[in-house]
């Protein structure tokens, strides 16, 4: 399968110089090397992108080999027939994450070039002075999980109003799915039903959860996280934790080579965080009810960790640091109950894309009303 997800990538993308994976042998030698630099490094013929672009390319590039539909892999129950996302293969993706993870975690992923490189490049905000003393970056991990220099360089809009919800994450929305009254969502890539296509909440939570069921008739939103955004992500809303969980499954993502581009993109669908390695915590706010925030691994980031104070029975504000990504992109969810009205009211790039927002913008209000 993983030869013909290969010679199906090399169709879709046949120039070599971009796609110089064509065979198993290119495959293993491409591994090899992958798991021992940072992707920014990785296909070097991107010569016009910045720094988050060319960092971009390389974290997408090797799930594009793995992202082709194979017909062998068609109704199997998995988000999309491609090798990335079955079984015995993401079990392999996941040990590929932690082997390039662990190279992250090490002092030969950093250097003052490293750091110069990042530096130029607008797009992560390190001339914004908003984060702490690159002094304290002494592996690319670190520099990644960076803290704020202070709480006021990420204000949180109105912090004493319950029903203002704050952004968890410098990220961009992606919009707001409702869940019916059986707890499913609609969304493309679903189980197939009468042509339509469901995931249950009881997918995201887990079928354990003590909550699987309490989010029928209310809503789904997530945002994305680029690969140059903060990686911390904080409480959307205040409250007492209910639940906590982490689970570890898919390392994927979506990717497609854009030939009008010539780049590969990443797809931050609705629909893959359902078998994705994720962790979450069921939030009672009170006068709104329960609110689960989500926070969603993608790519290379198998880990999601939370601070040592997020624990059940813990009380938090709205702000508070909930816990950090490593290395790449990433996703957050959050559910709502139906008494909560939950409205996205963050603002519009254009006519069909939200603006990105800083943690502790207005991302949406909880109104309460019928």
């Amino acid at each position: 399968m993983l030869e013909r997800s290969l010679a199906e990538a090399a169709k879709a993308n046949p120039d070599v110089k971009t796609n110089p994976v064509q065979s198993l042998s290119d495959f293993y030698d491409f591994v090899d090397r992958a798991s021992e630099c940072l992707p920014q490094d990785l296909l070097e013929v991107f010569p016009n992108l910045s720094e988050h672009e060319q960092m971009l390319q390389g974290i997408c590039y090797p799930y594009f080999l793995v992202n082709q539909p194979l017909p062998e892999l068609e109704n199997k129950g998995l988000f999309k027939n491609a090798l990335q996302y079955y079984g015995p293969f993401s079990a392999w993706m996941r040990d590929f994450a932690i082997a390039r993870g662990a190279y992250a975690d090490s002092e030969e992923s950093w250097s003052e070039e490293i750091y110069q490189e990042i530096y130029n490049d607008p797009n992560f905000g390190l001339q914004q002075g908003w984060y702490e003393s690159p002094e304290n970056w002494k592996t690319f991990n670190q520099f990644f999980a960076k803290y704020l220099k202070s709480p006021e360089v990420r204000p949180i809009t109105s912090p004493d109003d319950a029903s203002v919800v704050t952004s968890p994450a410098d990220s961009v929305p992606q919009g707001i799915w409702p869940i019916d009254g059986d707890s499913k969502i609609q969304v493309d890539g679903g189980l197939k039903v009468k042509l339509a296509t469901y995931y249950s909440v009881s997918d995201l939570l887990g079928e354990d959860s003590a909550y699987k069921d309490a989010f029928a008739n209310g809503v789904l939103t997530h945002t994305f996280l680029n690969v140059f955004d903060y990686h911390r992500y904080h409480f959307a809303v205040g409250g007492t934790i209910l639940e906590k969980k982490s689970i570890a499954e898919n390392v994927a993502l979506d990717v497609a080579w854009d030939e009008g581009r010539g780049e590969y993109i990443p797809l931050d669908s609705t629909g893959w965080q359902f078998t994705q390695t994720r962790g979450y915590v069921i939030m009672d706010t009170g006068e709104y009810g329960l609110v689960a925030l989500m926070p969603m691994g993608m790519a290379q980031v198998s880990s999601v960790n939370f601070e040592d104070d997020v624990v059940v029975g813990a009380v938090h504000k709205k702000g508070d640091m909930l816990g950090n990504f490593l290395f790449g992109g990433s996703d957050f969810i959050m559910l709502f109950q139906e008494g909560a009205a939950f409205e996205l009211t963050a603002p519009m790039e254009n006519e069909t894309d939200y603006k990105h927002l800083l943690v502790g913008e207005e991302y949406g209000r909880m109104t309460g009303a019928e």
